[in-house]
């Protein structure tokens, strides 16, 4: 427990921030395994045509600091990989 002032303030704003960050998370997990789903289920075109809304969830993840920049960088060419190999 916090003994502080500062402390107990540097909490609250940490698990207030922590929503944000889990919420932005939660949202790129679930566009990467939607277009994992589909690549698996043979809809390519489907999957290409969410492609941008995963990738725009990649990056405002990176943004905000939940992943780093590298591993968005390698979640956007793996999941263009799976794509163009349709598997």
């Amino acid at each position: 427990m916090p003994i502080t002032s500062s402390a107990e303030k540097a909490r609250r704003v940490s698990l207030r921030k922590r929503v944000f960050n889990v919420r932005r998370g939660d949202a790129m997990t679930t566009m990467l395994k939607s277009v994992k789903k589909l690549v698996a289920e043979g809809k390519k075109q489907e999957a290409e045509a969410l492609l941008g809304e995963a990738y725009q969830a990649i990056d405002k993840a990176a943004k905000r600091g939940v992943i780093n920049k590298g591993a968005a960088a390698r979640k956007k060419s793996r999941l263009v990989a799976l794509i163009r190999r349709g598997k």
